[in-house]
This record gives structure tokens, C-alpha cells and sequence, in this order.
């Protein structure tokens, strides 16, 4: 019966994720305990174990969340099914505890009791569920004691099939509390889903046309050799990183972004102001502070916006102003310097990506896109307030956990092929790669082959200061084990060769790849 009853917790737990699942329908985006209790994971991971996390999984690095929190949810289930009895009800006392840490979180994280009532009602039924199991559970277990306490009272067989019934009781029990916790989760999540998708909405949305469209960018600017990442990423293959466990799902008629703080007159944008504004268009690549050393957690991409500038200009932010705090639906900030949103760049609230509307999980209906600045202090997706501060008043998301306040994106470069630690024939072979010194300007790559001299590779031609370069060097490769290096050279001169982990502003040092050439 230890098997059945570790069964009874994991299927009576599972009941209490269905039905808060569906409970969290009417209560408030994010108020299952399951997403509830994985952002607060996200919000108090360490750093380094975040980082971990990111460099081994990259962007699955949600899905393994859950996938973790499911294993140890089942662990403990199961557990608690096997402490539970009628008498002693331990089992339940372990669901009551963790339900109540569940709703104390969901309450915090959503606002109020409303928060709270999906682990609450969730706990509730498994709690019932688990009781009603394991009085089923008990039950079989005394009539199977009792056949084998005094078989020769039985001559007839009957108390050998009580014992089966007794069993198929606790199968039957077991079976329909797994549909119960099957069917509300999916209702759940369908209801949910129903109500929140703006797909459809995304899929009829018209573009405004730019003010001066982006002229076509020379043919030289993409070198288009096998290996290496094209010019401008796709938006299926742009990189994400974010804090949201449930991406947002915000509505144009709904949605509005407020500029307020330290400014003379506070103003509220609706989507349709902005269609009555003339947008622009821009080339930006993006990076992110977690990007490793020869990491892909950076894109370049056209963007189509408005330009920052001229919305924080309306609003007029006071002279001691220093910093933009920038809030997402979901709660949560980038601190970005006023003087950086304020200096000419191409600072963009974008609502376009490469011809179309942003994807939702890029921040659909409008994000922000600023040159030279890591998205951590600046790439707020799902965009709702512009607050207008100061730095000594206010701090961001990151910066509370540790990370530089302010973020510029440092000079690097990344070798896409040949692959590392790979083998490849003797003979001719072409090293390339992708170079950046975001809204500074690449002047130049060099490659070092094992310890030799560095060499200047060939460059793509440069379309803007605020996207990358693509870069070739022609290598004649002899037998042997060879060490691959590149830097990357902007006005100031190469890229240091210091070492450094993306903690706390950012990687630092050369892409560095060994190659057994055969």
C-alpha cells in the first residue's frame, strides 16, 4: 500500500494545481501557485546559479524551471501520501502549509486576497481529496490485515474479494481524482488562455509607415558564408531573456505608457496617439548582459518606433533628473541614464520588428530599443510607465540584486565558424564571425592563430555604428591542434583581453576556439 498511497499525494497534489489553475482564471494573471512560486524562485536565485543556468540552457531556461519544481513538487506529494493516515493526518498537514506559503506569495505578488485565492481553494480540494483517499487506502489495508490474521474464518473466499472491492476503491478513487485534476488544469489554462491571447489581435494589427523608410542596405553588408549568422536575426530566432514565467498578454485597447516622476507636465500615450505620431525606423542590435564569451544572446534587428527623445521632451523632466525607470505589464524595471535617452541616439519605444508587429513574447505592443545600453537596464519589453528619477532615488530590478546601475555594452566579438572543438580537413578554410561596439563603431577584427601574430580579417561594410559587423579571415589550416582567437577594434582600439564573468556588467576577454585539423 506505500505504492497507493504515494500515488494518493501525487494525484491529490496535482488536483491542487488543476483547480488553482483554473481558480487563477477569475483571480489574476500569475496567481497560480505554480507561476506564483516560480517567479519568486526567478526573484531570489542567486546570481551565479542564474547565470548557470542561462549559459547551459539558454532560453529553456523556464521550461527547466518548471520542470525542476515539478520533480521536487512530486517528491513531496508522494511523501506526504505516504505519511498520511485517518488518524494522523500528516500528509495534509504538509499540503496546508505549503498552500499557505503559496497564497501568502500569490497575495504579494498579485495584490490583495484575490491573489491568494487560487492556492487557497487548490489547497483546499487536494487536502479533501487526499483525506478521502487515504480513508479508502486504510480501509483496504485493514480488511487485507484481518484476511491474513484469521484465514480459517473464511472458508468461502468472501473477505478476499472485500479486499479486492477495497482495492478497485482506492483505483477508482485514485483514477477520478487524477481526471478532476486533469480536466480543471486544462480548463484552466484554455479559459486562461481564451481570455488573455491577443494573437489574433497582433495578426490585424496595421503598421503606421515610417516618416523616411530605411533604405535597402548594401549588398556587401551580409557576407553570406556558410556558418555565419546573417545580418539581421530572424524574430523566430532573436534571442529572449526576461523574468516573465507567463509571457504577457497586453492588449492595444488596453494598454497605455504614462511619463510621470520629475517633470513639469505628466502625460498618458494610448496606442492610438502614437498612431498619430510619425514613426521611425531604425537598425539596433541588442545584447544581453548574460552573453558569454562567444554566446548568442545578441540580435541585430529594423525596429520601428518613436523616438524616446522627443516623448520624454513633452513631458519636460526636471533638471535634477538623471535616470528613466521604465516599468513592464509584469512588474518589473530597468533603471536606463536620462542623459543616454536624451544625447540624439536612436532611442526607440518600438512597435515593430523586421516588418511586423512585435512578437508578444519580444514585447508586443510596445518595448523599448536603446543603442548601446545591455537590455537589462534598458530593454523593457511589455512597456507601461516611463518614471522620470534619479539614480540615488531609485533602483531597478538588477541593480537590486547586485548588477552595475548602468550597463554600457562593451566592445566584442564572437567566431561562428568554424565550430570549437571540432575537426576539419587541411587546406583553405574561412574563419568568420559577427563584431560589435554598439553606438561607437567597429574600425576593425584581427585574428590570432595559436600564438602568432594578429591578423585584420576582411569586414562587412558598416551600415550604422549601432549593429554589428560581419568578419572573414581567410586561414591556409595545417594538420595539427590550432587555437582560434578574434578581437574586435572600435575608435578607443581593441577590446581588452582581460577576462571577466558576465557578473556584474558584462563578459569581457577574446573568443578563444581549439580546432584539430586533420
Amino acid at each position: 500500500m506505500v505504492f497507493l498511497r504515494a500515488v494518493a499525494g501525487v494525484v491529490a497534489a496535482a488536483l491542487v494545481l488543476g483547480v488553482a489553475e483554473l481558480v487563477a482564471v477569475f483571480a489574476g494573471v500569475g496567481s497560480a501557485p505554480a507561476y506564483a512560486l516560480g517567479a519568486t524562485v526567478v526573484d531570489h536565485t542567486p546570481d551565479g546559479l542564474r547565470e548557470w543556468a542561462i549559459s547551459t540552457f539558454g532560453t529553456h531556461d523556464k521550461a527547466v524551471l518548471f520542470v525542476c519544481m515539478g520533480v521536487v513538487a512530486v517528491v513531496v506529494a508522494g511523501i506526504a501520501g505516504v505519511l498520511e493516515r485517518k488518524n494522523r493526518p500528516i500528509g495534509s498537514v504538509v499540503f496546508a502549509v505549503f498552500g499557505v506559503g503559496a497564497a501568502v506569495i500569490g497575495a504579494g505578488r498579485i495584490g490583495g486576497f484575490a491573489g491568494a485565492l487560487p492556492a487557497l481553494i487548490g489547497t483546499a480540494a487536494g487536502i479533501l481529496a487526499l483525506r478521502g483517499l487515504t480513508r479508502r487506502i486504510d480501509t483496504a489495508s485493514e480488511r487485507s490485515a484481518a484476511k491474513h490474521v484469521a484465514p480459517e474464518s473464511n472458508p468461502s473466499g468472501a473477505e478476499e474479494l472485500v479486499a479486492k472491492a477495497g482495492r478497485r476503491r482506492v483505483l477508482g478513487g485514485i483514477a477520478a481524482t487524477g481526471v478532476l485534476a486533469i480536466g480543471a488544469g486544462l480548463a484552466g489554462r484554455l479559459l486562461g488562455g481564451a481570455r488573455r491571447d491577443v494573437t489574433a489581435e497582433r495578426a490585424m494589427v496595421e503598421l503606421p509607415s515610417p516618416a523616411a523608410p530605411l533604405p535597402d542596405f548594401p549588398p556587401d553588408a551580409d557576407l553570406r558564408v556558410p556558418g555565419l549568422t546573417s545580418y539581421i536575426t530572424p524574430n523566430s530566432d532573436f534571442y529572449r531573456i526576461d523574468t516573465a514565467l507567463i509571457v504577457p498578454q497586453v492588449s492595444t485597447d488596453t494598454w497605455s505608457l504614462r511619463i510621470h516622476g520629475m517633470v513639469e507636465q505628466e502625460i498618458t500615450l494610448t496606442w492610438d496617439d502614437l498612431l498619430r505620431r510619425n514613426p521611425v525606423e531604425r537598425l539596433v542590435t541588442l545584447a544581453c548582459v548574460s552573453n558569454p564569451i562567444n554566446g548568442d544572446l545578441i540580435g541585430n534587428a529594423r525596429w520601428l518606433g518613436y523616438r524616446l527623445d522627443e516623448l520624454l521632451a513633452q513631458a519636460r523632466p526636471l533638471p535634477d533628473a538623471d535616470m528613466v525607470l521604465s516599468h513592464s505589464s509584469d512588474g518589473w524595471t530597468a533603471g536606463t541614464p536620462l542623459a543616454v535617452l536624451s544625447d540624439g541616439r536612436d532611442a526607440l519605444l518600438a512597435i515593430g520588428m523586421n516588418g511586423e508587429p512585435l512578437p508578444i513574447q519580444h514585447g508586443y505592443p510596445a518595448r523599448l530599443v536603446v543603442p548601446g545600453l545591455f537590455g537589462y537596464v534598458s530593454a523593457t519589453k511589455w512597456v507601461t510607465e516611463l518614471e522620470i528619477t534619479r539614480f540615488d532615488k531609485a533602483t531597478a530590478y538588477w541593480t537590486r540584486r547586485g548588477w552595475s546601475a548602468q550597463g554600457p555594452i562593451k566592445t566584442g566579438t564572437r567566431i561562428d565558424t568554424p565550430r570549437g572543438r571540432g575537426r576539419m580537413p587541411q587546406g583553405r578554410t574561412v574563419i568568420a564571425g559577427v563584431a560589435w561596439a554598439q553606438h561607437r563603431g567597429v574600425t576593425g577584427v584581427e585574428v590570432q592563430i595559436d600564438d602568432g601574430d594578429w591578423r585584420p580579417a576582411h569586414l562587412s561594410t558598416e551600415v550604422t555604428i549601432d549593429t554589428w559587423r560581419q568578419w572573414t579571415y581567410d586561414w591556409d589550416a595545417t594538420p595539427g591542434q590550432h587555437t582560434l582567437r578574434a578581437r574586435t577594434l572600435d575608435p578607443t582600439g581593441p577590446q581588452t583581453a582581460v577576462s571577466q564573468d558576465v557578473i556584474p556588467d558584462g563578459a569581457t576577454g577574446y573568443p578563444t576556439l581549439t580546432i584539430q585539423v586533420s
